[in-house]
């Protein structure tokens, strides 16, 4: 049997517990906090109180903090783009309406609430150019991605689940500095995100967890390729109005990495997480190819490790059209 036809018969496998999957790591539409639950009420007559302290609490965020913020923000809202992209992975059927499109659609309905409540924080706050915001997250879908994974669903389960590991600890640390600046609100909106992404990371390492039980050597051998080739960030491609593809990203990350939201210690440790998690060091019944596999993958913490250390981030922030420094006091 083709590997393809194995990967398939697997994720028509895995499919039978897909409710079970659903009812533990999704949360009901009637249960889960929604944005008009963190923002000002428009409809309050308090409204443009809560606005103008919203907007004040806001001034005393640092330039940075605003990059990283608006580049999640954007990260977010490019959601069809991910969406469309897992659509297409062997085993899921959005034509037959399968039990997996069912979660893919229903992940992406949790996941749509974070770029919504964080758009209207940034246009509520007076600190950003939402217009320049507005172009590049139509940019980042206009463009796409390749995050390497092809249809693969054992790459892509390997990379959701890197993913939203990285996404909760970007969100989480944002979260702490708005509350070291005062800003509640905020702090709450991306604390609650951050719970979100942490949730998604256990729904899709807890799928590459399953899939080792039954096609280890396979997905030892995805694992080892994803991990190699290193994990393509969803907002790879990201770029401001009138300038080249991809052109931004760097600089996005150099702010992240100032600031301590998402530096090349967390991508190392992420890395390690997982390997300790789905137990790399303990699956038997493993090809020749597959043990090479595993070797390299237990030694390549280690090294990543010492390489991000000769890493140097420039001191000086790149000006951003999202963010003028001017408005920023």
């Amino acid at each position: 049997m083709s590997i393809k036809n194995v990967r398939l018969e697997v994720m028509q496998f895995l499919e039978k517990k897909i409710d079970s999957f659903v009812d533990e790591y999704l949360i009901p539409v009637e249960k889960i906090w929604q944005p008009s639950d963190l923002l000002p009420d428009s409809q309050n007559e308090n409204f443009y109180e809560e606005v103008r302290e919203l907007r004040e609490i806001a001034k005393d965020l640092p330039y940075d903090f605003w990059v990283t913020l608006v580049g999640d923000t954007i990260t977010e809202e490019a959601l069809p783009t991910y969406e469309s992209w897992l659509m297409e992975v062997e085993g899921i059927d959005n034509e037959g309406r399968n039990g997996w499109s069912q979660w893919i659609r229903q992940w992406t309905g949790e996941e749509n609430r974070h770029g919504d409540v964080l758009n209207k924080y940034l246009y509520l706050s007076g600190r950003v150019n939402m217009r320049e915001i507005e172009m590049t997250t139509q940019h980042l879908i206009n463009d796409g991605f390749d995050i390497g994974t092809g249809t693969d669903p054992y790459k892509n389960f390997v990379y959701t689940s890197f993913q939203e590991l990285a996404t909760y600890v970007s969100h989480n640390r944002v979260a702490q500095i708005a509350k070291k600046y005062g800003d509640k609100k905020l702090s709450k909106m991306c604390k609650l995100i951050a719970g979100d992404e942490m949730r998604h990371h256990h729904a899709y390492s807890e799928f590459v967890t399953q899939i080792f039980k039954v096609d280890p050597s396979e997905m030892m051998l995805a694992f080892q390729h994803m991990m190699k080739h290193k994990i393509t960030m969803p907002a790879h491609f990201l770029r401001e109005s009138g300038q080249k593809i991809s052109s931004a990203f760097e600089q996005f990350s150099d702010s992240a990495q100032r600031i301590g939201v998402y530096t090349a210690n967390d991508y190392v440790d992420i890395m390690q997480k997982l390997i300790d998690k789905w137990e790399i060091d303990k699956i038997t019944g493993l090809t020749d190819e597959a043990e090479k596999a595993r070797d390299f993958l237990m030694k390549l913490p280690a090294r990543m490790a010492r390489i991000s250390e000769r890493l140097v981030i420039p001191q000086e922030s790149h000006i951003f059209k999202w963010v003028q420094p001017a408005l920023i006091k």
